[in-house]
């Protein structure tokens, strides 16, 4: 975790919802954290990773419960590690995803989380019994923080969402193209992400010794490591964003950008647990939705300008990311379906 590493203050206050009634509490336990109360009230600040990490743990052990009471039973301290304990057994990714969501579902007592695999798409759906829309929206975010991110520690590489839905609505949050996917829809009263299905058959590449030291520091850094809006591919990421196709740079181009050599270049993504192949194959996906959703540009333009040389091999890609045509895609948008 480097120093100039941040969360978003939104999960701050998603960590702190449980104790929304005692505010002397949550600023004395922010206070010993490191973080300025005073934060609370800025929607767009963030807060150190670090610090952040800190406040994780004082939480967890101020409420003995490891879900930050979002949940009316929640884990008590001990049940991540319980929880995780188990899916290093396993030989793949799908049969350690439906194990985890099992073991969550031990403790928790108003969420349920399920997989299911469509074809070539791989979706988890969360219900909930919570009655409260911002106690909701929180707790299935959490919940799917924890999962996605554990999926991506247990495979040691970042997975690539392509659909998130949550059922509630939430402000946008600088974190959310990294967190969730270029397609996040919010408010539209389910919850699910989605994203390829060969994820599922990558083997379970963490063991026990991994377990443990991942243990020594997990969960609070999870999402630090995998959706790190200050890590390198990130900026990797947003250099691209902001170009176009034809402009990207050669990965010795953007690592000598990054003042790294080449092969420094690909350790540290594989470090966050991805390659420059991978970041270019995200900002094409996250190029052609956001084209579909907010221009008039024809499907053969898109696919132009996101680098597929056939409209008919960017009709191929985009069905094996959604299910679903670009064109019907586009539809469903225009009919609020």
């Amino acid at each position: 975790m480097r120093d100039n590493d941040s969360v978003a203050i939104y999960f701050v206050h998603t960590m702190l919802h449980g104790l929304r009634h005692q505010p002397e509490r949550a600023h004395a336990l922010l206070r010993q954290a490191g973080i300025d109360p005073a934060l609370m009230g800025q929607a767009g600040a963030r807060v150190p990773a670090k610090a952040f990490a800190r406040l994780w743990l004082i939480l967890i052990e101020a409420l003995n419960d490891e879900f930050f009471n979002l949940d009316s039973h929640g884990m008590p301290l001990g049940s991540f590690a319980l929880i995780c304990r188990g899916l290093i057994q396993e030989p793949n990714l799908e049969k350690a995803l439906r194990q985890c969501l099992g073991n969550f579902g031990l403790f928790l007592r108003d969420l349920r989380g399920s997989l299911t695999v469509r074809g070539q798409r791989a979706v988890i759906s969360l219900q909930s019994q919570i009655d409260d829309p911002l106690a909701r929206v929180y707790a299935e975010e959490t919940l799917l923080v924890l999962v996605v991110s554990l999926l991506c520690w247990l495979g040691g590489r970042r997975i690539a969402i392509d659909r998130t839905e949550l059922r509630d609505a939430r402000p946008p949050l600088e974190d959310d193209a990294l967190l969730w996917g270029p397609n996040l829809q919010v408010g539209s009263g389910r919850t699910e992400v989605e994203f390829a299905a060969d994820y599922l058959r990558l083997p379970v590449v963490q063991d026990l010794g991994g377990l443990k030291t991942f243990l020594r520091s997990a969960p609070q850094w999870l999402v630090v490591r995998y959706r790190n809006q200050n890590g390198l591919a990130a900026r990797v990421y947003r250099h691209l964003r902001g170009r176009l196709y034809g402009q990207w740079p050669t990965l010795l181009a953007m690592a000598e950008r990054e003042g790294l050599s080449p092969s420094s270049f690909r350790r540290q993504l594989e470090r966050e647990g991805c390659s420059f192949q991978q970041i270019k194959d995200e900002v094409r996906r996250a190029m052609a939705f956001e084209c579909l959703r907010g221009t008039e540009l024809s499907v053969a333009q898109i696919a132009e300008q996101t680098g597929f040389q056939e409209p008919s091999a960017f009709h191929r890609a985009f069905k094996k990311w959604t299910g679903e045509s670009p064109g019907s895609y586009r539809l469903r948008l225009a009919g609020g379906n």
